[in-house]
Parts: C-alpha cells; sequence; structure tokens
C-alpha cells in the first residue's frame, strides 16, 4: 500500500516540477504545435508534455516498484522507452506513420515473448476457449496497436486523454491491489499521479499539450493494464470477491471511450469511400465542441459517460461476455448517432 502511494506521489512531483522547464524550452526552441484547420487550439502551443509524464512515472515505478514479484519489469520499461523514442521525435520532427506502427509493433512483441502480455483465451466467445499461440500473440498484437492508437487519436481537446487515462488506471490500479498484484497497481498510480501534474497545465487555457510522446505512452500504458485484467481472470478461483463474470466485456467497458471512437471513426470514413487513416473533425469530441461546449464541458462530459458505462458493465456483468459486449456497443452506437445527427441539425438552422 505505501509502495503505491510514494509511487504516485513521487510520479506526480516529479511531472510537476519538469513541466515549467520543459515549457520553458519550448519557448525558447519555438518547440511548438500550430493552430490549423483540424485543431482546436487558436494559439502555438509546446506539445512536449510527454516527456515530463514518462519521466515522472517511469522514475517512480522504477523506485517503488516490488522486483521480487515484478521480475519482468525491465521489459516493459523497455516498451515505455520504444513508445517514447518514437513519439519524442514525432512531436518534435514528424515521424511517417509506417515508422510509428513498425515501433509499436516492435513494443508489442517485446511485451508478449518478454513480459508474457499476451491474450490467451476469448472466454468463450464465438464457442472458442483457449487460443492457440500463434493467434494470441496475432490478437495481442492488434490489441495493445489499437489501444495505443485510440488513445492518440482522442488527445485532440484540452484534458481529454489525461482524463480518461486516470480514469482507466484508477480503475485497473485499484483493482489489481484488490487482487493481490502491487506491482501493477503501482504501474497504474504513478501513471495517474504523472498524469494529473500534467493536467495541472493542461486544463483549458492549456499551457503545454502531451503531445504523441504522452498519449502514446498512456495507450501502451492502458493496454498493458486492459490485458492483464483478462488474463489475471483465468488464475483467480471463481469465488474471488473481485472477479467479474465476463471479463473481456468488463474491460472493453472500462476503456470504452477511445476504443469506441476509433471504432466509430474508421468504419465511417470507410463507409463514405475515405481512407480510415485520413485525419478529421469527426471525433465525438469533435462533435461535441459544435454543439458549443467548451473544452473543460466536452472533457467533463466524456468522463461521465465512461464512468456510466463503467457502472453498466458491472452491473450487468452476469448477462454473458458476447452479450455483453453487443449491449457495450448498441448503447455506443446510439448515443453517438443522437450527438452525430443533433450537430448536424444545428449546423443546419
Amino acid at each position: 500500500m505505501y509502495d503505491i502511494i510514494l509511487a504516485f506521489i513521487t510520479a506526480f512531483s516529479i511531472t510537476y516540477l519538469l513541466i515549467p522547464s520543459i515549457i520553458h524550452v519550448a519557448d525558447v526552441k519555438r518547440l511548438y504545435d500550430e493552430p490549423g484547420e483540424r485543431r482546436s487550439h487558436t494559439v502555438p502551443t509546446p506539445s512536449l508534455g510527454g516527456i515530463a509524464i514518462f519521466a515522472g512515472l517511469s522514475f517512480a515505478i522504477v523506485l517503488w516498484t516490488p522486483f521480487a514479484v515484478f521480475g519482468k519489469l525491465q521489459y516493459i520499461l523497455c516498451s515505455f522507452l520504444i513508445i517514447f523514442l518514437v513519439g519524442a521525435r514525432d512531436d518534435i520532427v514528424p515521424v511517417r506513420p509506417k515508422v510509428k506502427l513498425l515501433a509499436q509493433i516492435f513494443a508489442a512483441i517485446i511485451l508478449i515473448f518478454r513480459s508474457n502480455i499476451k491474450l490467451t483465451s476469448l472466454y468463450g466467445i464465438f464457442g472458442i476457449q483457449e487460443l492457440p499461440e500463434w493467434a494470441a500473440v496475432i490478437l495481442s498484437i492488434f490489441t495493445i496497436i489499437v489501444i495505443i492508437n485510440a488513445f492518440n487519436l482522442i488527445d485532440g481537446i484540452n484534458g481529454l486523454s489525461g482524463s480518461i487515462a486516470t480514469l482507466i488506471c484508477g480503475v485497473f490500479g485499484t483493482w489489481f491491489f484488490l487482487t493481490g498484484y502491487p506491482e501493477l497497481s503501482v504501474v497504474a498510480f504513478a501513471t495517474i499521479g504523472a498524469v494529473l501534474a500534467f493536467l495541472k497545465y493542461n486544463i483549458t487555457p492549456a499551457q503545454i499539450f502531451m503531445g504523441d510522446t504522452g498519449s502514446l505512452l498512456l495507450g501502451l500504458i492502458c493496454s498493458i493494464l486492459t490485458i492483464k485484467f483478462i488474463e489475471v481472470h483465468q488464475i483467480l478461483p471463481p469465488t474471488h470477491p473481485y472477479v467479474f463474470s465476463a471479463a473481456p466485456a468488463v474491460a472493453i467497458g472500462i476503456i470504452i471511450l477511445p476504443l469506441f471512437d476509433t471504432l466509430r471513426v474508421f468504419t465511417t470514413r470507410m463507409l463514405k469511400g475515405k481512407s480510415p487513416f485520413q485525419p478529421d473533425r469527426t471525433h465525438i469530441h469533435h462533435l461535441l465542441l459544435d454543439t458549443g461546449l467548451t473544452h473543460t464541458q466536452a472533457t467533463s462530459t466524456l468522463v461521465l459517460v465512461n464512468i456510466l458505462f463503467i457502472f453498466l458493465v458491472f452491473f450487468f456483468q452476469y448477462i454473458g461476455t458476447l452479450q455483453l459486449i453487443l449491449l457495450i456497443l448498441l448503447l455506443a452506437t446510439i448515443s453517438s448517432g443522437w450527438l452525430y445527427f443533433s450537430v448536424r441539425k444545428r449546423n443546419k438552422i
């Protein structure tokens, strides 16, 4: 318990103290994210906040993680470093999407083969239980890459990516603590500490953005916690007080906002005959801004929606994994569809 609290405090303190220096360096070197057609900010703003987040949480994890029970931590930190390097490079000098994807695949391979962070079962979805090794590897790489990029895609307004990551890490971190996995709880709460310190400077009017360095790193951490949450359920006894009946569906409900927004945007782009990777202003946070909400109001709304989905999956976990996933997707589709048509109607008036 003390390790978790100290990791939170350490990560918060380091990140909080580093950000003013990073802002100063960005001002001197003019390392800004410039306003643009698809941007939600109107003044040049530094986008190197992810460097402080990485420094704070990495230092805290190394300092306070109980290595006796987390012998494979070094490989997780290696994956952090890979994502940090490619993200920092992209925040300073744009990197080709292919290079970023290769770096993410490399990080995922390290996690899978060295830290054994992989999905090994579909929990009876489509009648499939245990996966063969090759299928587990492919599914795990896909899952890690999707979650990493989902966080990158929702990082479009002040406070959103950080707030959602804080919520997700809080839920997973608490669960890992209650089920006897303090090492994963340290990772989660060190992340929360670093992100909360960053949010002090990122809430409107934002003094700094986290950039790809931060959003990709948060996506990587949440992918690790999500996969471990699903996998740990296979070794916990069914009578354990904190076991869920539909672990994969519950995990999806916990990270629903970034996952569903990515799925929705990619699907709508392809239906329009566009590349799913072609940038536009159709993300849910953009739609909320178009209704007249401020950045803070839009972020608060989306965090509240994610919380409601978490309570939903907790309450309906007993209906079955596939059924709960379909229920989540149905409600998310109805909600986003209502928002989309409301914005269209408003713009026509």
